[in-house]
């Protein structure tokens, strides 16, 4: 076989298992191919040829062929066999990767050192993989299994990839964003947080707070343009809720988010500010709920000794209350993004809505550099003044297996806006009917008392805040109302709730959020389009 030129295809007929196969590989496409071929010469591709991306190659090693590994049978013709491994990712269902291993074998030595140098010079043109990684574990949370998937699922993969790892196993809450302020970051390319979106959330704040106090950023003013981080943050599911990993990655798989990390993948997502009196209350990616999601998280705290139940129960006993609560909402349009709440175009992998936005919103602060003013001061806020069972904002679909397409199927990851539902005064069984489409296919906001708005800014008032007490002497008259009645005294207004920022408590009345544009990335490349079937030997 003659020498290989830097663009031409790589192309030779090697063993797969016990079949005769042609493999080729193509540098321009980066793609390694491999089919059987049984005559003389290599062939063309059928439909049953295998393929893998030089970007899924986890990693290319000489194969051991001595012992219980040496051919047997008809491979005894073989004199000396060599063989390399090719380690890679493997598509399995419901959007979950696996590691999957392919053995090429042959006579020829020299042959097999060719392909091996030609597979790992290719993957050290990979320059996005990560080499040094920060890993912070959370054992307490969900089953308390944070450790052990870890060390089973991750870190093979984490040595296999020759990634280097420093763990920290943390101790008590806010360790992590402790850390993450005084630990020099300089020789990481990352930080993985294994555990939930509180674990998530902690890695967060402190990759965002310390890069703030670098850059001289003042984070408790609302219109402080943030400068944004430059480490990637890997997410492995072991807790609770893990709903930011389903949202970007499509499964709560360990393997499957240990693999994006590997690979290097890269996802910017934006983030949320919540500000009360200029002062910063939190940060927040997925969910900000007032009203039902803000009762349902203040209930299941008081009740975290029935474990991963309490949010059951908290949520059946929030349904039978039916509190609303009477505020202003005033928000600002996003203008700039080219999708909507009900256009039916979900956040998917090379999101085109969140590219086009992200260009959109950046020539709309080089128009207001250049003299014509802050965009935001020209834009027209809106204004919704009532009675509302729930005021939510979301950042991303929030899907989760309960939920498979969200609160908000068809929000951004990426868009610099949030989508903001609320969910005025109704009965309870049209918030039922609500409720329950979010496990369904049918339009979750086709209804009258649901209005839903892309924002990229919005302001929360509750009538308690503006110095009025709310109908406690209504709240206090009965425990349960009528159960499907249309009548209004189905719903009982209360002084005030809480909000639901991420699973967290904030207890403020009064809030300012504001949604900063691709703050972050994520070792991660958005939900994929159902794969083609693809199957490897």
């Amino acid at each position: 076989m003659g020498a290989m030129g830097a663009a031409e295809p790589l192309r030779s007929v090697l063993w797969v298992k016990r079949q005769r196969c042609a493999v080729s590989l193509e540098p321009g496409r980066a793609l390694l191919r491999w089919w059987r071929s049984p005559g003389p010469g290599a062939g063309a591709p059928g439909a049953d040829a295998c393929c893998v991306p030089v970007s899924e190659i986890i990693t290319v090693e000489e194969a051991e062929v001595r012992g219980k590994h040496h051919p047997s049978g008809r491979w005894q013709k073989m004199e000396k066999p060599h063989a390399f491994t090719v380690h890679c990712v493997k598509r399995a269902r419901q959007h979950r990767w696996k590691w999957a291993q392919v053995t090429f074998w042959s006579a020829d030595e020299q042959l097999c050192h060719l392909w091996l140098q030609t597979l790992r010079e290719l993957l050290e043109k990979l320059t996005s993989r990560p080499k040094h990684l920060l890993v912070f574990i959370n054992p307490f949370g969900g089953k308390g299994q944070g450790k052990r998937i870890y060390e089973r699922k991750v870190a093979p993969l984490f040595t296999l990839a020759a990634i280097s790892t420093e763990v920290i196993v943390t101790e008590r809450a806010n360790q992590a964003q402790e850390a993450l302020y005084e630990m020099n970051l300089d020789k990481y390319d990352g930080v993985v947080c294994v555990g939930g979106d509180g674990m998530f959330s902690e890695v967060l704040h402190g990759l965002i707070g310390r890069t703030q106090r670098s850059a001289g950023v003042d984070q408790n003013h609302p219109r402080a343009a943030l400068a944004p981080i430059a480490l990637r943050i890997g997410i492995i599911p072991a807790g609770s809720t893990d709903c930011v990993c389903y949202s970007t990655v499509g499964t709560n798989d360990a393997e499957t988010s240990a693999l994006h990390i590997v690979v290097g993948d890269s996802l910017p997502m934006d983030v949320s500010s919540v500000h009360h009196n200029s002062t910063l209350l939190r940060y927040w990616v997925s969910l900000l709920g007032y009203g039902f999601y803000g009762d349902i998280i203040e209930d299941s705290e008081r009740k975290r000794w029935m474990g991963l139940i309490r949010y059951d129960v908290a949520g059946v006993k929030t349904f039978l209350s039916h509190h609303c609560y009477e505020g202003t909402v005033s928000f600002l349009p996003a203008q700039h993004t080219v999708g909507s709440p009900r256009d039916g175009k979900p956040c998917r992998a090379g999101c085109f809505v969140c590219r086009q936005s992200k260009q959109q919103l950046e020539e709309e602060q080089k128009a207001a550099l250049y003299g014509l003013g802050d965009a935001e001061e020209v834009e027209e806020w809106q204004v919704v003044c009532g009675k509302f069972l729930a005021i939510n904002a979301t950042n991303m679909s929030c899907a989760c297996p309960r939920s498979p397409r969200g609160l908000s199927p068809a929000a951004h990851l990426g868009d610099g806006s949030c989508d903001l539902i609320l969910i005025r005064k109704c009965s309870r069984f049209n918030f039922l009917r609500f409720l329950v489409r979010h496990r369904n296919q049918d339009d979750q906001f086709d209804f009258t008392f649901v209005e839903v708005y892309r924002v990229k800014r919005f302001h929360f008032t509750s009538k308690h805040a503006e110095g009025e007490d709310g109908d406690l002497q209504e709240r206090a008259k009965q425990r349960f109302g009528p159960l499907c009645s249309d009548s209004p005294a189905c719903c009982r207004s209360a002084a005030k709730s809480s909000w639901n920022c991420d699973g967290e408590l904030l207890h403020s009345p009064a809030i300012e959020v504001r949604v900063h544009c691709q703050l972050v990335r994520l070792f991660a490349r958005g939900i994929e389009e159902e794969p083609k079937r693809e199957a490897h030997s």
